[in-house]
Formats: C-alpha cells, sequence, structure tokens
C-alpha cells in the first residue's frame, strides 16, 4: 500500500471536518472527570486555545474508568453525575465532548451528551458494544487494542458499519512491548488510514509503563512532544492528549498526562507540523 493509497475519507464531528486534507484536529482533556470547576475551566483553556489557531477541537473525559490497576483506584463520578458535568462543559464552552463507554446500555444516554462516543482498546472487539455505540448515529473512535495488529481494526470498522455507523475513528495508543512497557509501531497509523478512516494518535496513553509503580500506571511525559511529532509524520488525522492543570495530583494516569502549561506552544508547532504534511501531501 502507497502513502497516496492510505487515505482517511473525511468525517465531520459537530460540523468540523477530519480526515484527509484536513488542518489537525484536537481531542484533549484531563483522564476522569474530576472537581466540576476545574474541569471547567481547563476545557475552556484547551478551547481558547484552539479556537485561537483555528483548530477543531473536542474535549474529553471519562466519567467513568473500568480499566483500573488497583480495586482502590478513583474511578469518576458515574454516569449520571457525569453526563451532567459534559453537558454542562460542552454547553459552557461551545465544544462537542467525547467519553467512552463500557456497557451496551450505557450507548443511549452517552449519545444524548456526547458528539463522540469511545470504545476502549480493552474492549475495541466487543461486538454488543460496537454495535451499541453505532446505533445511537454519534461518532464512534475505537482504540486499537493494544495486543491488536492495525490490520484487525478492518474488522472492527466492518462491525460498526454493517450496524449503520457512517463516522469512524480509529485510534493507534501503542501496542505491548513484553511487561509493562507500551511501543508504538507508526506503520499502523497508514495501515488503518488504508481502512478509510481518520486515524487518531493518542500521544499520552502511548507513553504509559501500565502498572509500573505497583497500584497505578506510570509513564514517560516526556516523550509526548517527540511521539506527536512522529504521529503526525506519519500520517495521523487528529491527536489525543491527556492534560490536567496539575499530573501529579490527577486522580488517575498522573503518570502520563501533559500539563495544562504546556499545551498552547505544544500544540502550536503541531499544528504547524500537519499544515507541513498536507503541504507534503498535495
Amino acid at each position: 500500500m502507497s502513502e497516496k493509497s492510505a487515505t482517511a475519507l473525511p468525517i465531520e464531528i459537530a460540523g468540523v471536518p477530519v480526515g484527509s486534507g484536513q488542518r489537525l484536529y484536537v481531542i484533549a482533556g484531563p483522564c476522569v472527570l474530576e472537581d466540576p470547576d476545574e474541569m471547567l475551566r481547563t476545557a475552556e483553556s484547551l478551547a481558547a486555545t484552539c479556537r485561537e489557531l483555528g483548530l477543531g477541537y473536542c474535549f474529553k473525559a471519562s466519567y467513568t474508568k473500568d480499566n483500573r490497576t488497583s480495586g482502590s483506584s478513583y474511578r469518576g463520578p458515574g454516569l449520571e453525575e457525569g453526563l451532567a458535568l459534559l453537558r454542562r462543559i460542552g454547553g459552557a464552552v461551545g465544544a462537542p465532548v467525547l467519553t467512552d463507554i463500557h456497557h451496551p446500555h450505557e450507548a443511549a444516554p452517552v449519545g444524548e451528551v456526547a458528539e463522540v462516543l469511545q470504545i476502549p482498546a480493552f474492549m475495541c472487539r466487543q461486538s454488543s458494544l460496537l454495535e451499541a455505540a453505532a446505533a445511537t448515529g454519534k461518532v464512534v473512535n475505537v482504540k486499537k487494542g493494544q495486543f491488536l495488529a492495525p490490520e484487525d481494526m478492518g474488522h472492527v470498522a466492518r462491525k460498526l458499519r454493517e450496524a449503520g455507523c457512517g463516522r469512524i475513528l480509529l485510534t493507534e495508543r501503542g501496542s505491548f512491548f513484553g511487561y509493562r512497557d507500551l511501543t508504538v509501531d507508526f506503520r499502523s497509523i497508514g495501515v488503518m488510514r488504508g481502512l478509510g478512516c481518520p486515524v487518531v494518535f493518542d500521544a499520552t496513553h502511548s507513553v504509559q509503563t501500565p502498572g509500573s509503580t505497583g497500584s497505578t500506571t506510570g509513564g514517560r511525559p516526556e516523550l509526548v512532544p517527540l511521539l506527536a511529532r512522529c504521529g503526525l509524520a506519519a500520517g495521523s488525522d487528529a491527536l489525543f492528549l491527556e492534560v490536567h492543570p496539575e499530573p501529579s495530583r490527577a486522580k488517575s494516569d498522573s503518570g502520563s498526562q501533559l500539563p495544562l502549561e504546556m499545551f498552547p506552544d505544544l500544540i502550536r508547532r503541531l499544528a504547524a507540523w500537519r499544515d507541513l504534511y498536507l503541504e507534503q501531501e498535495a
């Protein structure tokens, strides 16, 4: 497959196109919903930066985190309270929201609030979950399992299309590299774009070291800018970044989130990388 053939037909998220020939799209926010006022301030800051740069933006945060290292780890405010907060944030900042679902029965209520329903990496092959997400008519973003070959995401995309989903995003978030480490095969971005779907590169989960601290997942956040540039050079259409005002006190993924203060300068430089890619692709 040549680079020219690896095209990702654009889809729209709240009217903003994402895919081949389009500028960088940004999905960013904290890992999990925490203090409501802080979450709103974070979303306002992220949205303002993207608006200034003329970039499409979607706020992300989870109402529940089901994949925890320890049973005592914070899991979030739950479905009802979490969706209320996501609705408040989306309305206040004028941006669509993304959140992940873990059970088929969550899809319908989440679809009433979120423009993008996300399928977690460990659950990317769950047919009933994919079908329920597709039934909402919303965008569905599926994270490629850390155990899965990129070619196998073709089966995932086919399940969604057969269930009526016409707007699909596929996300690269790293693959298991032995125990407690991840690596990124950037060939997967071209492979998944060849499936006809825009590809998102998750630059923060890709630097995780699962379970490395004993009871939580660690990471190497200093590598986020490097991997993000590589992902854009490989052709990813959007970036997924977990961002927190103070990662050291984040209640989830504290070892891999990007500090909010670093976001404006980093996303400005990354947008320029995407623009350069588009010039070379033309």
